[in-house]
C-alpha cells in the first residue's frame, strides 16, 4: 500500500493485515492528525484522547514549544551518535535531569536511551557493575518492558507466552495492593521471606519498583511502603531503582512520582513522555553508581538522539510551568470518577494518573466500556493483570471543556 490522497481506514487496515505482524494488537482506529487533547481519523472523525500514545504525550499532542524545538534541531542535524561525537543537546538534557533528580547524592549523572525497556536494562547493568552482584528483585503486577531481561522482570503471560526461556536471577514478590487485600506489612514480610528462602540478599544488586504500577493496574504504593522498602534494601546494600517510565515526567502531578513519598532512590528510570512524543528514555543516579561501568560498557547508536533531546528540554520547561495546576486537575478527575464508577469498583491513583478497577476479574466489561467510549468519540486504554482496569492519560494541558466532555463520554460508556 502506497501513501495516497484520500486514503480510507479500510485501505490502511487492509495494509496492516497484509504487512504488519499480528503480534501487535491494535484497535480499528486509523489516525490522520492530532492536536492537544484531540485526534482525527482518516475519515475526519474527531476523538478526545485520554490514552496519549500510552502516556507518551503528557502535554498533549504537538505542544507548540516542543514542536518549535524539534524544527529548530532538525535544521541543525538529525543524528550524530554520542559514541562518535559529543553534542550539546545530550549534555544539556543530562544536566537538566541532574537538576531535577530526586536520587540520593549531590552529584547526579545520566545516560540516555531509546525506550523504557532499554533504560531498565541499563539500570540493571549499572546496578550490577556498582555492586558486583547479579540478582534482581521485582514485584507482582510490575511491567518493565518487552526485551528478554525486562520481559523476565514483567508479570503477565499475555506478554510472555512463547518467548522463554527467560533471564535467570530475577525474583518476584508481592507489592501492596489494598483493593485486593495485600497490605504493606504483607509485602514487606514477603520480601523478608524471599531473603530467607530463595535468594541471599548479599547477592541481590537491585530491586526495581514502579511507584505507581502502570500496566499492572495504576496501583499507587501506599504512603508508608516505599520508605519501609528502601530501609530494608539499604540494610542489605541493595540498590533501589524507581521505574518512572509511565509515572514520571509529570504524570502524577509532580515531576516524579517518588516525590509524593519523599523518597530518594538510588537510580531513576524515565521514558515515554520524556521525549515529548519522540523515542527517548534515561537512567539517572549519583555519579559513583553511574560511573561504575567502564568506558564502552554503556551506549547505543540512537540513544539520546539530538532531536529527541531538544524535544525533551522543551517538554521539561513546559512541565515546570503547568505542574502547579495539577493538584486541582487530579482532584477534579478523581471526584468525577468516584461518582460514575460502577458499584464495588476502585478509583485510585496519584494526581491526574487515575484509573477505575472493575470488581470482576475478567477483561470483558472493561473492554466493552472502552469500545463504547471509542464509538462515542473518546479513546481510552485498559490495563491490569486481568485487563479489568480503565486508565486515564488525560493531557495535563487539557481545557476545562475538553475534560468535561471526555468525562461525560466515559460516563455514557459506563452506563451503556
Amino acid at each position: 500500500m502506497r501513501a495516497q490522497e484520500n486514503v480510507g481506514s479500510a485501505d490502511v487496515l487492509a495494509g496492516r493485515e497484509r504487512y504488519v505482524a499480528r503480534g501487535i494488537a491494535t484497535p480499528a482506529l486509523v489516525v490522520a492528525r492530532a492536536e492537544g487533547a484531540r485526534i482525527w481519523d482518516v475519515e475526519g472523525r474527531e476523538y478526545l484522547d485520554f490514552a496519549g500514545g500510552i502516556g507518551c504525550v503528557n502535554l498533549g499532542h504537538r505542544y507548540p514549544t516542543v514542536v518549535e524545538a524539534i524544527h529548530a534541531q532538525v535544521d541543525r542535524y538529525l543524528h550524530q551518535c554520542f559514541m562518535v561525537g559529543n553534542y550539546e543537546p545530550y549534555v544539556q538534557l543530562c544536566e537538566r535531569l541532574a537538576g531535577l533528580s530526586p536520587c540520593k547524592g549531590s552529584e547526579q549523572k545520566s545516560i540516555l536511551l531509546n525506550s523504557g525497556a532499554e533504560a531498565i536494562e541499563n539500570a540493571v547493568k549499572i546496578a550490577r557493575a556498582a555492586t558486583g552482584r547479579g540478582a534482581v528483585v521485582v514485584f507482582e503486577r510490575g511491567f518493565h518492558g518487552r526485551t528478554l531481561l525486562t520481559l523476565s522482570m514483567t508479570e503477565k503471560t499475555t506478554y510472555k507466552a512463547g518467548f522463554g526461556p527467560f533471564a535467570p536471577e530475577v525474583y518476584r514478590v508481592p507489592a501492596p495492593y489494598p483493593y485486593r487485600g495485600v497490605s504493606s506489612n504483607d509485602a514487606i514480610a514477603a520480601l523478608e521471606r524471599l531473603f530467607k528462602a530463595e535468594v541471599d540478599p548479599r547477592s541481590v544488586a537491585c530491586a526495581v519498583l514502579e511507584p505507581v504500577q502502570g500496566e499492572g493496574g495504576f496501583i499507587p504504593m501506599p504512603p508508608e511502603y516505599p520508605g519501609r522498602l528502601q530501609d530494608l534494601l539499604d540494610a542489605h546494600g541493595i540498590l533501589f531503582v524507581a521505574d518512572e517510565v509511565q509515572s514520571g515526567v509529570g504524570r502524577t502531578g509532580r515531576m516524579w512520582a517518588v516525590e509524593h513519598y519523599g523518597l530518594e532512590p538510588d537510580l531513576l528510570v524515565a521514558g515515554k513522555s520524556l521525549g515529548g512524543g519522540l523515542p527517548l528514555a534515561s537512567v539517572t543516579g549519583r555519579a559513583e553508581l553511574m560511573d561504575a561501568p567502564s568506558p564502552g560498557g554503556l551506549g547505543g547508536t540512537f540513544g539520546g538522539n539530538p532531536v529527541a533531546c531538544a524535544a525533551a528540554l522543551a517538554t521539561l520547561d513546559a512541565l515546570e510551568e503547568v505542574l502547579p495546576d495539577m493538584p486541582a486537575l487530579g482532584h477534579r478527575i478523581r471526584g468525577r470518577l468516584e461518582l460514575i464508577a460502577p458499584s464495588g469498583s476502585d478509583v485510585r491513583g496519584l494526581g491526574p494518573m487515575l484509573a477505575i478497577e472493575l470488581a470482576e476479574q475478567t477483561p470483558d466489561r472493561a473492554s466493552a466500556i472502552v469500545t463504547a467510549a471509542r464509538e462515542r468519540g473518546l479513546v481510552l486504554l485498559t490495563c491490569g493483570l486481568y485487563g479489568n482496569v480503565i486508565r486515564l492519560h488525560v493531557p495535563l494541558t487539557i481545557s476545562d471543556d475538553d475534560l468535561e466532555a471526555g468525562l461525560q463520554l466515559l460516563e455514557d460508556a459506563i452506563a451503556h
